[in-house]
Order: structure tokens, then sequence, then C-alpha cells
């Protein structure tokens, strides 16, 4: 009979903390809605690197992104009436958004102004925007998720062309999530939380998608969440109701398990360090980032055309 060998389990250690200045201890409605009324000062999210190395997050409750440096201080980038999630830079100065309340949202790093990019679909609100990722030719793929689950399996996944035409490729994902490319973009990775899973979509080169399946399956009481992919094509899995991240190999086996510290709320990643193959984690429970060095950098991050 044969035997997976046990993964290789790193410890992810503290980079840096939210510092007390910047912590709301008061209500908000996306706490309400998300965490049973439990108060929430924060709840991290969206981590992405810019060009000369500061990590940028979102905190959802309360709009907000926050930009921090390679010493770990944080500074303010933007507030806004919005409930920011994944980010993805446009370009060197602009941030694309996943606000669950508005949809997808530009924000100016350098003034912290928020502006649409798509708030509707034929007129129709989306659900509740989650995550995005880029491809080289400029398409957008971002999830819907809303309140989906398995109750409730009618979560999507859309891709925006560049030319603005928006394609409904998925709508029956209980609760679409992270989403991440492989190295030549071929395959597209959905975190399906509520389902505790990962699907494998295959893009086909006329736009459509086919055989869908599932590539992973994990368990516990909150289900996979961010992704991301490194040079070799291994799919990293933020768990957050598991407090690590799975490293999978192309047969989806664990590689590596990195583990965050007791209670920790692993939601999702990015890739960065001088030679982007440190990986950053969002403890969005703690206002926390965590991180550990691996051995393979992860892919270089798409813009959109002419950035």
């Amino acid at each position: 009979m044969f035997l997976l060998q046990a993964p290789q389990v790193l410890e992810l250690e503290t980079f840096t903390t939210m510092p007390d200045r910047f912590r709301r201890r008061e209500p908000s409605a996306w706490a309400s809605a998300n965490r049973g009324g439990q108060p929430t000062d924060s709840f991290l999210e969206g981590p992405v690197f810019d060009g000369d190395g500061n990590l940028y997050v979102s905190d959802i409750p309360f709009g907000r992104i926050f930009r921090i440096d390679a010493a770990g201080e944080w500074t303010l980038v933007a507030e806004y009436d919005g409930e920011p999630n994944g980010m993805k830079f446009a370009d060197d100065h602009t941030l694309l958004v996943t606000d669950y309340r508005n949809g997808l949202v530009r924000v100016d790093i350098r003034t912290g102004r928020a502006t649409p990019h798509l708030q509707r679909r034929n007129t129709e609100s989306f659900k509740g925007v989650n995550d995005l990722v880029l491809d080289a030719r400029g398409n957008i793929y971002f999830t819907d998720q809303g309140q989906s689950g398995l109750h409730d399996p009618s979560g999507r996944l859309y891709r925006l062309r560049p030319d603005g035409q928006l394609d409904l490729l998925l709508s029956n994902v209980p609760s679409p999530n992270g989403v991440a490319l492989s190295p030549d973009g071929k395959v597209l990775y959905l975190a399906v939380t509520r389902g505790n899973c990962i699907w494998r979509v295959p893009l086909l080169a006329d736009g459509s998608v086919a055989k869908v399946g599932q590539f992973f399956t994990s368990y516990g009481p909150s289900g996979p969440d961010g992704l991301a992919v490194d040079t070799q094509g291994r799919l990293l899995v933020a768990n957050p109701g598991l407090g690590h991240v799975w490293v999978l190999n192309a047969r989806a086996e664990p590689v590596m398990v990195l583990r965050g510290p007791a209670g920790a709320s692993t939601t999702n990643l990015a890739f960065g360090g001088a030679d982007r193959s440190t990986v950053f984690v969002t403890d969005s429970t703690h206002g926390t980032v965590l991180k550990t060095a691996l051995d393979v950098p992860g892919v270089a991050l798409h813009r959109l055309p002419g950035a």
C-alpha cells in the first residue's frame, strides 16, 4: 500500500501587528453579520506587495487600506465607505479592490481616493465580491461570494475582459472565495470556503470553462480562503479554520504545512521579500501579519494593460 509522506511543517512567525492607535473597538455592520456580533476591532485581508516592497492589507469592517513597510511600520492609506477585501495592483499607483459593498473599486494609494471600477452587472448588484486575480492579457477574474454556502450554492465566478465584457463563468459555487492562476495561466484555482475544498477550473482557448473538478478537500470549521501559486506550480491555501496554510503539489498532496500560532485565523497570503520567496499571511482575528521563508518564489502578479 502506498503511503503519502508526511508534509514538512514550518512555523509562521509574527512579522507585525496592527498598532493600538488603528484598532476600532466599536460595532460594525460587517461584524454583526459575519462575526455573530462579536467585537471585532479589525479584520485583515487582501495582502499584496508594491514594487518597492511595501505590503498593503485591507481592513474589511472599517473600509480601510494600510501600507506596511519592510520594518513593519503601518500607515493608513485610505478610509472610505466600503468593505474592501481582496486587492491587486492595476498599476504603480492604483489598487484594484474587491469590495463587498461596492463591487470592484479603484483606490489611488497617493490620495486614498476610492472610485468605482465595476459596480453592477446589467444593473443587478453583486452578491458581495470577495477576491480577484489578473492574467497576462488583462482579464480580471473575481469571485462573487455573498452569503452563499452549501445551503445556497449560488456563488459566482466572473471574468472582466479589458474591453469591458463581463463573462459569468460559474454560478453554482457554495461560497467562492480566493482565486489564483497556474503559472501558464491555463488553470484557475478557486477556494470554495463552505464546501471546504478547492475547485480546478480549466480555462479554454475560446474563453469558456469545462470539466471543472474538485482538486483538494480540506476539513475543519472554516474552509479554504486566500490562494497563491509559486513558480513550481504549487498551490498555497490559507485555511482560517485550521490556522495554517497548505502547500499542495500538482497532485494536490500537502508537501508542507505552514502553521500559525494557537488561535490564528490565516485568511490570505502573498509572496514578498527581496527574492519573493517569503510568504506573508494575514491573521485576521488578531490583526497580525505572519511570515515564513520558502525555497521557491511566488509567480509574478500581472497588472492591467499599459501599467
